[in-house]
C-alpha cells in the first residue's frame, strides 16, 4: 500500500466523500481518513470496487499510503479542529508534503498555518470550493491560493475534477497567502446578498403580483432562460415546484421563515468595513438573517402596528419590473464583492486578477450566473477596473433598469414590503454615481463638536473653525 495513492483526503462527510469520489472518477488513485469507521466503510464501499479509492481510521496508515509529495485536503468545519488535525499529521510528515485546507476557513487562520507549517518545511494552502455536496461529486469551482510552485503538484487534479464553463476548468491559482481562503469568503458574502435578492424578489411577485408557486415556478424558470441565468435563479425555480411529502401543498409554503448562516457572510461584512470598502447590499443580506431568527418578536410586533393595505399589479408590469430590477441589484452585488476583492488584493499583498476570479465563477459554484461572462471580459478589457460600474460594457445595462428598481422600491416602501436588499443596491448606485455627496455637512459637525478638522474644495490643506457657539 505504501506510496501508491495520488491524493489523500482527511473528512469523509458528504462533501469530503463526493469529493474523493470525483477525484477517482479523474483517474487519480485516492485515500482517505476519518475518525468515523462507519464513514471509512461507506467510502470503501461506494468507491472501492469501481474506483482506485481506499480509505482507514488510522492516520499513520493514511500517510504511509500517499506519494510523495504527499498531496492531503482537509474537508473539515472551520476552526480549532483544523488546527487538531494539523498537529495530528504533522509528526508523520516529511518536508515539501503539502496540506490544503478545503473549508471556509476565516483568511487570517490561514496565513497563520502557512506561516507555522513553512517553518516546519511544510507547504499549506487554503482552497475555497464551492458547488455544495452536487459540485463536490460533479465539479466545483475551486479557489486555491498559497505556495505556486507547491500548487503545482495540485494543479492537474484540481483542473481535471472541477467544473467546466465551454471547456475551460473552473480552478486557477489565486495568490499567495491565503488569497484562496479570502477569495471563497467574498464568494459566499456576494451568495448572501444574491438569496436576500432573489427572495425579495419572491415576495414582492407573491405579495404585489399575487402570484402563486406555479406562477413563480414558471416566472423564475423563463428568467433562468434568459440573461438572469444562474444557480441561485434555477434552483428558486425548482423549489416552487417541490409538492410536500407530508400534506397536500407546495414544500416552500411550510417553510419557517428564519434563515441561518455559518458566519461567511459576516465575516465579508465585517472585513469590508476594515478595509473602508461599501458592501451594503452584503451587510443588509447579513442583517435580514438576524432579523428573521426574532421570529417570536416579530409575531409580536406584527400585532402591535397597522401596516398598508397592498395595492395590487398587473401580473405582466410587475413581471417586467422585477425581472429588471433582480438583475440590475444583482449587477450591483457582484460589483461591491468585486471591488472588496481589489481592495484586499492591494492591501493584503494577494495580486489578485479580478477576470480570473469571475472566470473561475462561471460554472461549479453556488454564485454562477450567465452575467459572470460579461464581467470576465469587462476585467479583461481593464485590469486596472476597479469597479464594474465604471466599466462602459455595464453602463447600458445598469441604466436599462434601475428604472424599474426605483419604481420596485419606492412602491414596495409604499405598501410595506420590506426590499432591504434591493433599496440599499439602489442607494449604493446612486451614492456612488454622485459627484457630490451631503458629506460636508457631516465633517462640518465632526469640527464642531470635537474639532476634527475638515478640508476644502476650493484650496488644499487641513482646516478648523472656532464655530460660533
Amino acid at each position: 500500500m505504501k506510496d501508491t495513492y495520488d491524493f489523500g483526503l482527511v473528512g469523509l462527510g458528504v462533501m469530503g466523500r463526493n469529493f474523493i469520489l470525483n477525484v477517482a472518477d479523474k483517474g487519480f488513485s485516492a485515500f482517505g481518513n476519518d475518525l468515523d469507521a462507519e464513514k471509512v466503510n461507506a467510502l470503501i464501499a461506494e468507491g472501492g470496487n469501481t474506483h482506485k479509492v481506499n480509505a482507514s481510521t488510522d492516520a499513520k496508515v493514511f500517510v504511509e499510503a500517499l506519494a510523495k509529495p504527499r498531496k492531503i485536503m482537509l474537508l473539515v468545519p472551520a476552526g480549532k479542529i483544523v488546527d487538531a488535525i494539523i498537529e495530528g499529521l504533522l509528526p508523520l510528515l516529511d518536508k515539501d508534503d503539502i496540506i490544503i485546507d478545503g473549508g471556509n476557513s476565516f483568511f487570517t487562520d490561514t496565513d497563520r498555518r502557512e506561516a507555522y507549517l513553512a517553518g516546519k518545511g511544510i507547504h499549506f494552502f487554503g482552497a475555497g470550493v464551492s458547488g455544495g455536496a452536487k459540485g463536490a461529486r460533479l465539479g466545483p469551482s475551486i479557489m486555491p491560493g498559497g505556495n505556486r510552485e507547491a500548487y503545482q503538484h495540485v494543479k492537474p487534479i484540481f483542473e481535471a475534477v472541477s467544473a467546466k464553463y465551454k471547456g475551460e476548468p473552473c480552478v486557477a491559482y489565486l495568490g499567495p497567502k491565503s488569497a484562496g481562503n479570502y477569495v471563497k469568503m467574498v464568494h459566499n458574502g456576494i451568495e448572501y446578498g444574491l438569496m436576500q435578492l432573489t427572495s425579495e424578489i419572491y415576495d414582492l411577485l407573491k405579495k404585489g403580483g399575487n402570484f402563486n408557486n406555479d406562477e413563480l415556478h414558471e416566472t423564475y424558470s423563463k428568467w433562468n432562460a434568459g440573461r438572469l441565468q444562474s444557480f441561485l435563479v434555477q434552483i428558486t425555480s425548482e423549489i416552487f415546484a417541490q409538492d410536500d411529502d407530508l400534506e397536500a401543498g407546495k414544500l416552500v409554503d411550510k417553510i419557517l421563515d428564519k434563515a441561518k448562516q455559518k458566519g461567511t457572510g459576516k465575516w465579508t461584512s465585517q472585513n469590508a468595513m476594515d478595509l473602508g470598502i461599501p458592501v451594503p447590499s452584503i451587510d443588509i443580506a447579513v442583517s435580514m438573517r438576524e432579523i428573521s431568527a426574532l421570529k417570536e418578536e416579530r409575531i409580536t410586533a406584527d400585532k402591535l402596528y397597522d401596516r398598508p393595505t397592498v395595492e395590487h399589479m398587473n401580473k405582466a408590469s410587475i413581471e417586467k419590473l422585477t425581472e429588471e430590477a433582480l438583475y440590475f441589484s444583482f449587477i450591483i452585488t457582484y460589483a461591491q464583492g468585486l471591488h472588496q476583492l481589489a481592495d484586499a488584493s492591494a492591501e493584503y499583498g494577494y495580486e489578485l486578477q479580478i477576470a480570473e476570479i469571475a472566470k473561475i465563477w462561471r460554472a461549479g459554484c453556488i454564485i454562477r450566473a450567465e452575467l459572470l461572462a460579461d464581467i470576465t471580459t469587462a476585467f479583461n478589457a481593464n485590469k486596472k477596473l476597479s469597479n464594474l460600474l465604471l466599466s462602459p460594457s455595464f453602463v447600458e445595462k445598469v441604466q436599462n433598469t434601475v428604472a424599474s428598481a426605483r419604481e420596485l422600491v419606492a412602491y414596495a416602501a409604499k405598501n410595506g414590503i420590506p426590499v432591504p436588499g434591493l433599496s440599499n443596491s439602489l442607494t449604493y448606485f446612486d451614492a456612488y454615481t454622485s459627484a457630490r455627496l451631503p458629506l460636508n455637512l457631516i465633517q462640518a459637525q465632526r469640527d464642531y463638536f470635537g474639532s476634527h478638522t475638515y478640508e476644502r474644495l476650493d484650496r488644499e490643506g487641513v482646516f478648523h473653525t472656532e464655530w460660533e457657539q
